[in-house]
């Protein structure tokens, strides 16, 4: 069932011709037929993630990094006219690989303030952005789910590009959900056109990431099968190159164990088993990769694989060279790199275009709830106890107990999570606005709890101090080096408030938790607990022991970070003094890493 929304038809002005003679030398020889050639170009972003602009609104600055990087649509939009202006604007493809409407301020307003689903509401400035730009085509990413599939399909419709997803399945039907692919023409100077087909595959973790908004309506199947099953078929409709937009890394991980039978980062699997792909462009893990090649283990052709780094960091440019060969175009040579967005300025149309959104958006995340008696900051929290995360889970333990109040589960203690997401989240002294809330708390996660035994948390906290370097005794200790171990993320490092213990980074992982008190007491294996935990780790992200299966006793819709919000309103006033407390530190044979 094609889809042909996105159709180029013209002539190429970057295309070449060969002319080979061959001959004794002073003797006119027989000319060759000439070989027929053609090359385009695809462009390509992914984890966009509401970036339209280069700023934070957690900040409320120009956005900056270590490295210097730039991030936006506006940025983005430079380099893609730039493009154009080199290869041909009728030689050229603009596609994503998913991530789009979440992750910014800017996406969270026209989602939950000034929501586009509303009567007479707004466009979604993703899709003004990307419409303005000439997008083609884009592959769903696990993200867009977060604010429900009404959000999402009211996205779909604003935008003048299909989004696709050839493994987003009807749960009735099993049929899909969504667009699986996009064709495209390319005229050639030689007569016959070039078939472009792009496949959109996403991930299958969105079935357990954002279960509540998915369940018994949508299903998620692996990317290989699907692959295996769409790409012969594009061929069989005439696609001279099949070009996948998958939103999954290349790494062949998981990071939610054996709950589902998938793999999420099969990028580079979907290249070596599923023969017929010419180029992916790989999105989700939020690397970077100029170009990978994956040799396909049917035909031993290589497979060009590249991942933009995310935000609108950088562009990859796919560079396709194909020759008419036996009555058709086969793909001669492929080709990948990234342009660097921090290389240009940003377009002024785009700027002009959603200037009076970002306008909004500032003076929303600027406005005051409150007080704090105290800076509280993120910078040391990886590996120490500090009172802005101790504030999540303060905020989640008493909105966890006053749900459960006057229940079958009040009495039980309650033990909360929390991740450190950003290590530049800040809360001044003075004056606390929404955006030092959102910047603490920028994922559009929810609060759940779940029932645990003590036995259960201590092998939760054992999962999670993995994230540690194991670091003997006695050797220096640097903290730039001291986490992320095996590549675990920040974000996947959990703190328990509620807890006393001591995690010992000169043991292996699966045995650095010691001292792991409940009151002043030793904790009873058999003892009950509640979790305050949030919808990912409850859903299984992060792959952490027992809280998928453990019982569920509330749930809430609202995101935590708005739970924050309001609290910090209540209250008026922040006082870490009323919640603060070191109740973890890292040790090595009971000495304290950092003092005392």
């Amino acid at each position: 069932m094609p889809l042909n929304r996105r159709t180029f038809l013209g002539t190429s002005a970057a295309a070449g011709a060969g002319v080979a003679v061959v001959g004794a030398v002073g003797t006119p020889a027989a000319a060759k037929p000439r070989t027929k050639r053609y090359s385009f170009t695809v462009m390509g972003t992914t984890d966009l993630h509401g970036n339209v602009f280069n700023w934070d609104y957690f900040t409320d600055r120009e956005f900056d990094d270590k490295a210097h990087n730039d991030v936006g649509l506006a940025k983005i939009s430079t380099l893609v006219d730039r493009v154009r202006e080199e290869k041909g604007r009728r030689d050229t493809l603009l596609i994503d690989a998913g991530d789009t409407i979440q992750g910014t301020q800017l996406s969270y307003y026209y989602a939950k303030v000034d929501p586009i689903t509303a009567r007479r509401g707004p466009v979604h400035p993703m899709a003004q952005a990307m419409n303005a730009i000439g997008y083609d085509a884009a592959a769903l990413g696990n993200h867009e789910f977060n604010y429900g599939i009404p959000v999402l399909r009211k996205f779909q419709e604003q935008c003048d590009f299909p989004l696709l997803g050839a493994n987003a399945l009807d749960a009735k039907t099993l049929r899909p959900a969504f667009p699986p692919y996009s064709m495209h023409r390319l005229c050639t100077p030689h007569g016959r056109d070039v078939r472009v087909a792009v496949l959109g595959l996403t991930n299958p973790g969105i079935a357990i990431w954002d279960k509540a908004n998915v369940s018994g309506r949508m299903v998620f199947p692996g990317l290989e099968e699907q692959a295996a099953k769409w790409v012969p078929k594009l061929r069989s409709m005439g696609a001279d190159v099949v070009i996948v937009s998958a939103h999954s890394g290349s790494s062949g991980t998981s990071s939610y164990g054996d709950q589902l039978p998938y793999i999420e980062n099969a990028a580079a699997l979907v290249a070596e088993q599923v023969p017929g792909i010419d180029a992916i462009l790989v999105g989700h893990a939020h690397t970077e990769i100029p170009e990978y090649r994956v040799a396909n283990k049917k035909t031993g052709k290589d497979v060009v694989l590249s991942e933009p780094l995310k935000w609108g960091q950088r562009l990859t440019l796919f560079d396709f060279d194909l020759v008419w060969s036996k009555g058709r175009w086969t793909v001669e040579k492929v080709g990948a790199q990234v342009l660097n967005s921090n290389t240009v300025e940003e377009d002024p149309e785009i700027v002009k275009l959603l200037g009076d959104e970002h306008e909004k958006v500032v003076a929303y995340v600027n406005q005051v709830i409150g007080t704090s008696t105290a800076v509280m900051s993120t910078a040391d929290a990886p590996w120490k106890d500090e009172p802005i995360i101790d504030l999540i889970n303060h905020v989640q333990a008493e909105t966890v107990k006053a749900a459960l109040a006057g229940g079958e589960y009040a009495s039980l203690p309650v033990v909360s999570q929390a991740s450190c997401f950003s290590r530049t989240a800040r809360i001044p002294a003075g004056e606390v606005t929404i955006k030092d809330a959102a910047g603490l708390y920028p994922f559009e996660n929810t609060l759940e709890a779940r029932l645990l035994t003590g036995a259960q948390l201590k092998d939760y906290l054992e999962f999670s101090a993995r994230y540690y370097v194991r670091t003997p005794a006695g050797a220096p200790v640097d903290p730039a080096k001291l986490t992320n171990a095996d590549g675990t993320p920040d974000y996947n490092y959990d703190a328990l408030y509620g807890l006393s213990y001591e995690i010992d980074i000169a043991k292996p992982a699966g045995s650095r938790i010691v001292n792991l008190t409940f009151q002043g007491k030793p904790l009873d294996p058999a003892a009950r607990f509640v979790l305050a935990v949030n919808n990912y780790r409850a859903s299984g992200g992060g792959a952490f022991p027992h809280v998928a299966g453990a019982q569920q006793l509330w749930a809430n819709s609202d995101e935590i970070r708005n739970t924050i919000i309001q609290w910090v309103k209540a209250q008026g006033t922040v006082d870490p003094g009323r919640f603060a407390s070191v109740d973890w530190k890292l040790t090595r044979d009971g000495v304290p890493v950092f003092g005392a």
